[in-house]
């Protein structure tokens, strides 16, 4: 077994010689001949071992055990040793999540914190090749498309340098035979003979019938594994430029939009994974488990150039919504009282700050009349005071020129494809009537007096810094 895992290891380009290696122990037989394995050659190659063996507190005194009896052996090895307790169960309650989860993480934080306080360049770990069958079944038990159907990496960045797991060449029955040849006794965890959990009914009962048909199926499950992770490599080295070239981003806010007439220029690969991007950014890469590939359907259905416009609902109140020929995505806001707006405009001159960050600037002119879309003016002698500036609200109405009668807020939104997004962030100035004087950038109100030279009138001056701009003339 060992001219096995060196060539292994040799074949991945990974050399041990002058290294530090900090390997992870449980006391297991995985863990415990990896760690004998790598030290047996300790003066030869130069190496520096540091064994980490951790207790998350959950099986009593027998998690205690464990850790004991590897420092035990690494006293007699002649190998450095380190152990660490941790609060799994309290940690679990903290955040929310499952044992399990809350263990790995836990863990994780640990092996990173010991190969930087040792300048260590990797992390070894006993992960074997029937352990790579098993991750391969369980991912195609839930997957639903390649990207998912992924098992263990031989090395991955991690730390202060890189993880290894150089069992993955051989079997869980090789690892048994080297503890046995070399007089190690390791300890047991009742634990993986459960078979609630859905490893150990793979272990137990699936992995063994396959490899009664190929025993060498942990080879050949190595192999696919690292055809799938090179091609999937390649395919997310496309997708993150084509993420950059059709996805718009808003990181303060956490939301953007989807260009759909960029993303439909991409194959449906390069589509998938701009999808599983753009979740990742929204959900901080903790995606929600009620996530489900129904979701990816529903996206890749939207974004076709045929599709009408679409409200998806994600879990966690993520909003992706179809526009025209735009796809957004923000987190609704579960307060509704947070998304109204509105304030007396007081004393004139005077300047607004609103919540979108624009600014309303409120000065007496003489000015009759202007052109741009964002300045308004109004008779003071035709308006009942005080004035207000708010956002719409359900039923509004206004009155503009060319228009008979009077047409509603929402209609003018549709005329001019505003998004829904930003139908909620668009302003109007009303007088004390509630009457809609200026619809801001949009529209603005009939005047109900001829603006002469010389009379009060009130100029309005909205302007922009970070907000959405629409190509309207009001």
């Amino acid at each position: 077994m060992e001219t096995t895992v060196t060539d292994f290891m040799k074949s991945h380009q990974v050399r041990l010689e002058n290294k530090t290696i900090v390997v992870g122990v449980s006391g297991g037989p995985d863990s415990m001949a990896l760690l004998h394995i790598l030290t047996s050659n300790l003066r030869e190659r130069n190496m520096k071992v540091i064994a980490v063996s951790i207790d998350h507190q959950l099986r009593g005194d027998d998690s205690k055990a464990d850790v004991t009896y590897v420092g035990n052996m690494c006293k007699q090895w002649g190998i450095q040793f380190v152990s660490v307790r941790l609060d799994v169960q309290a940690y679990a309650v903290e955040q929310k999540i499952g044992t399990q989860v809350a263990a790995r993480e836990l863990r994780y934080e640990v092996f990173a914190e010991q190969m930087k306080k040792h300048n260590a360049h990797y992390l070894a770990l006993g992960h074997h090749g029937d352990d790579q069958i098993e991750t391969l079944v369980m991912s195609l038990m839930r997957a639903a498309n390649a990207t998912s159907f992924i098992g263990i990496p031989f090395r991955r960045p991690f730390g202060s340098g890189e993880i290894i797991r150089p069992f993955l060449c051989v079997t869980k029955k090789e690892i048994k035979q080297y503890c046995h040849k070399h007089g190690i006794n390791p300890r047991l965890d009742p634990s993986n003979e459960d078979t609630t959990y859905t490893r150990n009914y793979v272990r137990k009962y699936i992995v063994p019938k396959l490899i009664e048909k190929n025993n060498r199926l942990h080879i050949t499950a190595g192999q696919l594994n690292e055809s799938l992770l090179e091609d999937e490599k390649y395919i997310m080295d496309k997708a993150n430029q084509a993420f950059s070239e059709s996805v718009y981003l808003n990181e303060e806010k956490r939301e953007g939009s989807i260009d759909i007439t960029a993303v439909n220029k991409f194959p449906a690969p390069l589509q998938r994974r701009l999808y599983r991007l753009t979740l990742d950014y929204l959900y901080n890469g903790n995606l929600p488990k009620n996530l489900s590939y129904k979701h990816e359907e529903v996206f890749l259905s939207i974004i076709r150039p045929s599709n009408q416009n679409k409200v998806i609902h994600f879990p966690n109140h993520l909003i992706m919504e179809r526009s025209y020929n735009k796809v957004l995505f923000y987190f609704k806001n579960m307060n509704e009282e947070d998304t109204l707006f509105c304030t007396m405009i007081g004393k004139i001159p005077t300047e607004i700050f609103l919540p979108n960050g624009a600014v309303l600037s409120v000065t007496y002119t003489d000015q009759v009349s202007t052109k741009d879309k964002h300045t308004y003016i109004c008779s003071s002698d035709q308006v009942t005071f005080p004035l207000y500036i708010r956002t719409r609200k359900q039923g509004d109405r206004m009155q503009y020129k060319g228009l008979k009668g009077s047409k509603k807020i929402k209609d003018i939104f549709i005329d001019e494809k505003i998004p829904r997004l930003e139908r909620d962030r668009t302003y109007v100035i009303t007088d004390s009537n509630d009457e809609i004087l200026w619809l801001i950038g949009l529209r603005k109100g009939i005047l109900r007096s001829k603006l002469n030279k010389g009379k009060p009138n009130i100029l309005f001056t909205y302007t922009l810094n970070n907000t959405f701009e629409g190509e309207n003339n009001a």
